[in-house]
């Protein structure tokens, strides 16, 4: 993790609003259930997960620090460095590669310039590597936010780049 954050974040006033009703949801002394909804917050505040958010996070839950580093290290939703404005996930398991996957995202990184877990100069695309997005029979695929891309040839991934750099 980078350390390369700012040691006062703080949710803004909504946000924190929306917090407490998150953790409010659950019975008392079980309030770590409010912790990937409060990550996701976070994250959409800030951009990603820095370990002072975590720290704040921490505090709202009364968890120690470690525990959301747990989380946030195991779940590949949650970035734990800077990541650019389009993070593009992509698929490396066995049935996208037999479906032509190690060709499409060796064209993708060439394309943008940088490998898996980089941001492009310009900080519009990170790519990042996850073991399986459950679309096995539609390979390669990618993921950018909630959106899936599916059967994905070279000549696709030149048009989605090209559309999300407007």
């Amino acid at each position: 993790m980078t350390t390369e954050a700012n040691p006062n974040v703080a949710f803004t006033p909504e946000r924190l609003t929306l917090a407490q009703e998150i953790i409010a949801r659950y019975p008392a002394g079980k309030q770590k259930s409010a912790l990937l909804p409060l990550l996701h917050l976070l994250q959409e505040q800030e951009g990603w997960t820095s370990p002072e958010g975590m720290n704040m996070v921490a505090g709202l839950l009364d968890i120690q620090p470690i525990e959301v580093y747990e989380v946030a290290s195991f779940y590949t939703m949650y970035h734990l460095d800077p990541v650019g404005k389009h993070v593009i996930e992509y698929c490396r398991t066995g049935p996208c590669c037999l479906m032509g996957g190690e060709e499409v995202y060796d064209h993708l990184k060439q394309t943008l310039g940088i490998e898996a877990g980089q941001t492009t100069a310009d900080g519009l695309f990170t790519v990042k590597e996850v073991e399986c997005l459950a679309a096995c029979g539609m390979g390669p695929v990618f993921q950018i936010r909630e959106q899936y891309y599916m059967n994905l040839t070279n000549e696709r991934v030149d048009e989605i780049i090209a559309e999300l750099s407007k």
